[in-house]
Parts: C-alpha cells; structure tokens; sequence
C-alpha cells in the first residue's frame, strides 16, 4: 500500500514538473514573438520610403510579374538588373576577398 501511495505522488509531482516546464517555453516562445513582432515595426517605421518600393519591385519579380518574369518585357530592363547583379555580386567577392 505505501509503495501505491509513493507512486501516485511521483506521478503527480512529474505531471507538475511537466507543467512547469511546458509553462517556462510558452512563456519564452510568446515573448519571442512580441518581440519579433516589435522589431518588425520599429523597421517599417525607420525604413525609408525607396527601401519599401525595392521590395516591393523584389517580390512582383519573384512573383513573375516584374520585367524578369515576362519574357516579353523590355530588354533593357532585363539588362540593366543584370548589371546591378553583376555589380553586387562583384563586391560581395571583393569583399569576401575571393
């Protein structure tokens, strides 16, 4: 009988500790994203204005909408990205030294 006993307190006090624990990473995962969240619009508000236009241009030409993803756009358009990857990835390896 006493060996029934200390097994149903063991049983409670892991069950505690389970929720305990279970308690300590919700309580982190949640103040993560506050603050993710936080962080997110303390850049939209310091961003600039041109900042949110590029992105805006990034994510229609990954969509498939901007002058990449036509292939009937103007050739001029396709050109002058290609020289601005060119150039960023020529300073990416002069920087990296490679």
């Amino acid at each position: 009988m006493d060996s029934a006993v200390i097994d149903t307190q063991m049983v409670a006090e892991s069950l505690r500790l389970m929720l305990i624990g279970m308690s300590i990473v919700f309580g982190f995962l949640m103040l993560l994203v506050v603050l993710l969240r936080g962080m997110s619009w303390f850049a939209a508000r310091v961003a600039p204005a041109d900042f949110h236009e590029l992105a805006a241009g990034a994510a229609s030409m990954s969509r498939g909408t901007g002058a990449a993803g036509n292939p009937m756009a103007d050739p001029a358009a396709d050109s002058e990205l290609i020289a601005v990857m060119a150039a960023a990835v020529a300073r990416y390896r002069a920087r990296q030294g490679g």
